[in-house]
């Protein structure tokens, strides 16, 4: 099945959109990068890094839904217009295989999009020598934000 096509309310979404990534700290400390940025969807890497594994090796389950909330958010945020701001009121996460690999890719997919509220699905995939392996899926809800004070768009 072909993803949705949007219309993005704001014709500079991909260098709000990249620009709003470069102020996230906790991206950068987990090393995570943004990819490709379209109307609707979003795609992220994160490399898989010691530091950020649990008792087992395997990449934290908490890291990987912190990545996955972060390309859902932006896929939401692509179709916003550009005096919003994004929030994510609510996620559910799948996890559906250990996070082994070299590195991890999160995608995130609009599949309804609103005024106030944006409903995107996310998936991440390990990747290992070349091969992809679907770890873990995300429902997540979305708010836009308009003129609240402390909240940057």
């Amino acid at each position: 099945m072909d993803a949705p096509r949007f219309e993005p309310a704001d014709p500079g979404y991909a260098g709000r959109v990249r620009a709003s990534f470069d102020r996230q700290a906790a991206m950068a400390t987990i090393g995570a990068t943004l990819g490709d940025v379209s109307p609707g969807r979003v795609v992220m890497e994160l490399p898989w890094a010691q530091a950020l594994t649990q008792q087992h090796g395997f990449m934290h389950a908490g890291m990987l839904a912190t990545a996955l909330d972060t390309a859902c958010g932006y896929a939401g945020f692509t179709l916003m217009p550009a005096e919003a701001a994004i929030l994510t009121i609510e996620y559910k996460i799948n996890l559906l295989a250990p996070g082994q690999g070299q590195r991890f890719r999160m995608e995130g997919q609009v599949v309804k999009p609103g005024r106030t509220i944006t409903v995107v699905e996310g998936r991440a995939f390990a990747i290992d020598g070349g091969r992809e392996k679907l770890i873990a899926t995300m429902a997540a809800t979305l708010m836009a934000v308009v003129g609240r004070a402390g909240i940057q768009h």
